[in-house]
Order: C-alpha cells, then sequence, then structure tokens
C-alpha cells in the first residue's frame, strides 16, 4: 500500500540572502527537507504543517505547491512525498519551540546553492531546484486567492423558500468542519462569502477555527450573477491589490467567472483552461498561487483540493 507524506521548503531571508532550512535527521543520520506522513483524516497540506511544526516546532502556512517525489522504502512499500514552498517570519522564528530530540538532532539555514550540495537525496535536490527556479524569477514570495465552492445544501426543490436562504445539509455541515485544516494550511487573513445562507455556513467553522470576521457581499452571489448584478471583477480587483491570502465562498456557476478574473487582473494566459479549475464539486476548493511583489507577473500555480 502507498505511503503519503508532505512537507516543505522552509525558506527566509536573512540579512538580504534567500536561506532554507535543513533537518538533520537523529535515526537516519541524514539530511533532508521536513517532511512527514499523512494521518488518518488528513489533508495533505495538513500533513504538511503539522509535520514542519513538530519536526522545526515551526508555524508557517503553505505557498506555491513545489512537486511531488516517490521512491520504494526498505519495506518494498511505495511513498509519495508532496512539497509547498513555506515562507518562515522571524515571528515564527522567535516563537519556535524545537530542541534536539530522537527525530531530528539539529536544523540547519543555508543558502541554496549550499543545501544543493549538503542534502542527502537526489530526490529532495530536484525539489530544491525547482524553488531556485523561483528565486531566479524573484516569484518565491506568494499569496493566494481561494476559490471555494459552499458545502452540500438543501436541493431547491426539497426547500420552500428562497434560493439564498436554503441551509446546509448535515453532510454539508460536516464538510464545512472537514476543510477547515486543508484551508487553514495556506494561511487565509481575510474571508469573503456570498450572501447565502449555504456559503456563509460552509466558511463559518474556518472563520471560527482562525479567529477571521467573515464580510457578506452580493458581488459573487448566485442570485445576483444570474440577473447581471453580481461585481466579480471588483471584489477579484481588492483581493489581488490587498496582496494577502483571501477566501472567496461562492457558487458553481460563479466559480469559473472569478477564476477568469483572477486571471485577468494578473496578466495570466490560457483563460479557458483557468476557468475549467473553477468546476469545483461542493466544498471543492483552488488555491490560485500570486506573486505578492509582482501580481501582474500572472498566476505561479493552481491546486485543487476535493473532499474525500
Amino acid at each position: 500500500m502507498t505511503v503519503f507524506a508532505a512537507g516543505a521548503v522552509c525558506w527566509r531571508v536573512v540579512d538580504g540572502k534567500i536561506k532554507v532550512l535543513l533537518i538533520h535527521r537523529t535515526r537516519h543520520k541524514d539530511v533532508s527537507l521536513p517532511k512527514g506522513k499523512l494521518d488518518p483524516g488528513e489533508v495533505l497540506p495538513q500533513t504538511a504543517v503539522r509535520e514542519i511544526a513538530e519536526e522545526t516546532g515551526l508555524k508557517v502556512a503553505l505557498g506555491v505547491p513545489l512537486g511531488v517525489t516517490n521512491y520504494v522504502m526498505p519495506n518494498h512499500r511505495e511513498k509519495v512525498v508532496h512539497y509547498w514552498a513555506a515562507e518562515v517570519t522571524e515571528e515564527a522564528v522567535l516563537n519556535s519551540t524545537f530542541v534536539p530530540n530522537n527525530e531530528v538532532a539539529a536544523l540547519e539555514w543555508m543558502p541554496v546553492a549550499r543545501a544543493l550540495a549538503s542534502i542527502s537525496y537526489k530526490r529532495d535536490a530536484e525539489i530544491l531546484k525547482r524553488f531556485q527556479a523561483l528565486v531566479d524569477d524573484g516569484l518565491m514570495s506568494t499569496f493566494a486567492i481561494i476559490a471555494l465552492r459552499h458545502a452540500k445544501a438543501i436541493p431547491a426543490f426539497d426547500f420552500d423558500g428562497r434560493d439564498s436562504a436554503r441551509p446546509l445539509t448535515h453532510r454539508g455541515e460536516l464538510e464545512a468542519q472537514s476543510i477547515v485544516a486543508g484551508l487553514s494550511a495556506f494561511g487565509p487573513a481575510v474571508i469573503r462569502s456570498s450572501t447565502a445562507l449555504r456559503c456563509q455556513q460552509t466558511v463559518a467553522p474556518t472563520a471560527e477555527a482562525l479567529g477571521i470576521t467573515v464580510k457578506k457581499t452580493d458581488s459573487i452571489a448566485q442570485d445576483a450573477f444570474e440577473n447581471g448584478t453580481s461585481d466579480i471583477r471588483s471584489q477579484v480587483g481588492k483581493r489581488v491589490r490587498r496582496r494577502v491570502t483571501s477566501i472567496l465562498c461562492s457558487h458553481g456557476p460563479v466559480l469559473p467567472e472569478i477564476m477568469r478574473e483572477v486571471a485577468l487582473a494578473t496578466g495570466s494566459t490560457k483563460l479557458a483552461s483557468i476557468s475549467r479549475a473553477g468546476d469545483l464539486p461542493v466544498a471543492g476548493y483552488t488555491v490560485i498561487h500570486l506573486s505578492r511583489d509582482r501580481p501582474g507577473a500572472g498566476i505561479i500555480a493552481i491546486e485543487t483540493h476535493v473532499p474525500r
């Protein structure tokens, strides 16, 4: 059976220079990137953040996905590891609780070139090279716009009232709880919801977990979209200008247009394929990664997560 794991290239700026974090593992006596196995019930972004905290004492939010490695372990099982970039703030460094232990003997910050020479495994080096490519292009510092479809709601034909007043089903309430950890892994600071009750209920558990006040807006509501009064472009433009990770919770017909407007606002090409990334199942979300320093450079990466 395949073992899934997740980790990150943790990075920070020290004296104007980019440095990445390698861990010296106690038992394996090797040098690697922080990572760890998926626990039951977890999603991969959640695993990456948890494992980094456990191995390094650092609290991080995930940035751009850097790809996947796979290899066969000594027990002949395949291991698949997903990696992201993760910027480490000075506050996180100061608050780190790391002490050497029977898993990790030491942490070491070093330039990427030195890290490439020091790391024990070629597969990890390939991930570092992908991060170096972002550094070379000046695109390592990022924020994200997360386009989220509401969870399962009572069907219109079973509800006697306004469409915008349809609540979540029991399944939908469970879905809203299940996506909290995955959404939180990307460090959202802003949550905007359609005024429809089903959208508000979907983001409520995440907002509570993060201590964020949800702001409701008709600009991304399905009713407004269908009657021609929505203002998706304005809402997306605000999110791009703000340059902090934001969640936009909306509806199936609206999400492809949100994706398209993000592409237009950032000068991205391939509008049709980007719009298709908005075709999400209920409680699914697409994370659109943008450059904090050069948002006009276009979409850097897109990743989609759906409920299991």
